[in-house]
């Protein structure tokens, strides 16, 4: 039986690194096309692996390119909707799981509703709002379409229903209001809802390709992932420089992942469970 557990557990491990293999090939392969120099000839796949390797293409892309202004943009449009999307769906969930008032279970289907609806489904009357309302092209247009998170109210909500109604009970007994229940009560309980939350809106927002492709004109407001399409057909033919700029593009969230690795994985498993 032993014998039988220990072959299961090397096979297991056997396929979680081929798994892990595979996905980090594509990663090393950009970083090393990124340290070729500009315009080299390669004529198999290890050519990329082999030297000449040069960091010029790092500085050109930083200082002759618009890519720094784009990293910042997608860093403050992330940042931003990452903060309001926890401030609304934690008021929400707060609302619809601890306070009486009409039409509340009628609300928290229309939300659970909101999952069915692809966000490509949405994309047409969403943009003649934000036309209607003259925030095209700008930070703001870009920002509030994304902090309307259904799931986001859904998970909050099901951890608020969690938190017990004495505990509420008494908090109101001694005087708390709603606001100071919400702040002091039910948000310390629920950080690692939040922090799932939060890590989740970010990289979404920070890969989010469509909306801003349609809501953005101008170039100064181009995020990363529609400036990184335009710098491959105006700069370059060749794979170095885009890789390069993939790469850039890529460091933020892999820093990122190995500084909030174990609230990420902690956030899968609460959000598979929930």
């Amino acid at each position: 039986m032993r014998k039988k557990k220990n072959v299961s557990h090397y096979a297991l491990s056997g396929l979680s690194l081929f798994t892990a293999f595979l996905f980090i090939i594509p990663i090393v392969w950009m970083l090393f096309v990124s340290l070729k120099p500009e315009g080299i000839g390669v004529s198999n796949v290890i050519g990329w692996f082999i030297p000449p390797y040069t960091t010029e293409n790092y500085a050109h892309v930083l200082f002759d390119t618009p890519v720094i202004r784009w990293l910042w943009n997608s860093l403050i449009v992330a940042l931003i909707s990452t903060v309001l999307t926890l401030i609304v769906t934690s008021l929400a969930a707060f609302a619809i799981s601890k306070m009486k008032f009409r039409y509340k279970t009628f609300i928290y289907v229309f939300f659970l509703a909101g999952l069915m609806v692809p966000g490509e489904a949405t994309i047409i009357p969403l943009y003649q709002i934000v036309k209607d309302m003259d925030l095209l092209d700008t930070y703001t247009g870009l920002i509030i379409p994304g902090i309307a998170s259904p799931l986001g109210v859904i998970i909050l909500k099901s951890f608020f229903d969690g938190v017990p109604q004495e505990l509420i009970e008494s908090a109101k007994m001694d005087g708390c209001s709603l606001v100071r229940i919400y702040l002091n009560i039910v948000l310390p309980l629920a950080k690692p809802a939040l922090a799932a939350i939060g890590i989740f809106t970010f990289i979404g927002s920070w890969n989010n390709f469509l909306w801003p492709f349609l809501a953005i004109m101008s170039e100064d407001l181009f995020t990363l992932p529609v400036g990184i399409p335009q710098f491959n057909s105006v700069y370059s033919v060749d794979y170095v420089l885009p890789m390069t700029v993939n790469a850039v593009a890529s460091i933020p969230v892999i820093i990122a992942f190995l500084i909030f690795e174990k609230q990420i994985v902690r956030g899968i498993s609460f959000t598979g469970i929930k």
